[in-house]
């Protein structure tokens, strides 16, 4: 064989090496980008967290479990750990189901939370009907006691008291403040702190960007903290809309609520692409409307103009998220796809709701894609 021919193939092996090493780093290039997920692209900014309903706590989701330990690090508990099913008898705990839950969170390394110690819905009968302030006392005590003790260092953080306060930031009439008086929100903190002082303790509740509502809040906490209650965060809860609350609101929010000294977490984020009903208010859970073609545009697929307009809301609410990272400790998901989220039955059962980042089918969508963009590069 010649010398130039020698040479040529030379050429041409090179050639051929360097192709496949140039090909070699676009894969290598697009592998890193499909393992980017929402969970590392912000471990360094705030936990990723979702709620999660029985079918995913006992693990008969498969690939709703996938997903889950895929792309988040924080677990909230949609019902299971709410009054009227974990405590349905004044003598009787049932924890079966958050036993699994609290499980499934240790096994995987999660924030796990505790969701909710004190509220006014999904209250078992004996409590709703209780009118004797001692023995409702009682029961408060006995509820938060056994269960906190229960899950001591194991839940990381409880939302104490949810959804105290009416749209005007005074006290909602519920059957507590009704029967214990306004000193039953010191009364609950008093207690969970007492029986896990590491656990963090947060108020939790909705239409948190509105300003009568938040100005109710700060003087809550403000109240507690003058009487040297613990109370570690604010959780908002993040049921909304494409237009509203504005992102001024939003941002406001979250400013004067960790200007209080504590830490805010985004708690149940979910955004409707749905009318609703004028005169609904947050998520109040008794509510539900006749639905209607009008009610539910969308019973098929969203269109793709709607698509976009779901994805930029999604990455300008998480741009302020980012902004103030430094007081944030969580932004939870109310649930993990379009086909597990509440709101395709509230206000109006039936109806086709896209409000998450993942579809029906647990594939990611365009929010998905604008919220993960902020974090890629």
């Amino acid at each position: 064989m010649n010398t130039n021919r020698k040479k040529g193939m030379f050429l041409c092996f090179m050639g051929i090496l360097i192709m496949l090493h140039a090909c070699g780093e676009k894969n290598t290039s697009k592998d890193t980008q499909e393992v980017l997920t929402l969970q590392k692209a912000f471990s360094n900014d705030f936990l990723i967290g979702v709620a999660i309903n029985r079918q995913l706590i006992e693990e008969r989701d498969s690939l709703g479990v996938q997903l889950l330990i895929k792309e988040f690090n924080a677990i909230s508990p949609e019902n299971e750990m709410k009054w009227m099913n974990i405590h349905p008898q004044p003598d009787s705990f049932y924890f079966d189901i958050s036993d699994k839950y609290v499980a499934l969170g240790e096994n995987n390394d999660m924030f796990t939370l505790g969701h909710t110690l004190v509220w006014h819905s999904q209250l078992a009968d004996y409590m709703a009907q209780t009118t004797d302030s001692t023995l409702m006392a009682d029961y408060l005590k006995d509820h938060i006691n056994t269960i906190v003790n229960r899950y001591k260092g194991k839940i990381d953080a409880w939302d104490v008291v949810n959804e105290a306060l009416n749209e005007d930031g005074t006290l909602r009439e519920s059957v507590f403040l009704k029967v214990l008086g306004e000193d039953y929100i010191e009364t609950a903190f008093q207690l969970a702190a007492s029986a896990d002082p590491d656990v963090k303790l947060l108020y939790n509740d909705y239409n948190l960007c509105n300003p009568e509502k938040r100005e109710g809040v700060v003087r809550l906490v403000k109240r507690l903290q003058e009487k040297g209650i613990k109370i570690d965060g604010v959780g908002m809860q993040g049921h909304w809309g494409l237009t509203q609350p504005s992102l001024a609101e939003i941002e406001k929010s979250i400013k004067a609520y960790s200007d209080l000294g504590v830490k805010v977490s985004i708690t149940e984020l979910d955004i409707t692409v749905l009318p609703n009903p004028w005169d609904l208010e947050g998520a109040e859970v008794s509510q539900n409307f006749e639905n209607s073609e009008k009610m539910n545009p969308y019973p098929d697929e969203l269109p793709d103009s709607v698509k976009i307009q779901l994805a930029q809301r999604y990455k300008d609410i998480f741009k302020i998220f980012l902004k103030h990272k430094d007081n944030m400790d969580r932004v939870t998901f109310w649930g993990i796809n379009d086909g597990n989220t509440w709101l395709n039955n509230w206000p109006i059962r039936g109806r086709s709701n896209y409000p998450l980042l993942f579809d029906r089918e647990y594939l990611p969508k365009k929010a998905y894609d604008s919220v993960l963009a902020l974090k890629a590069n």
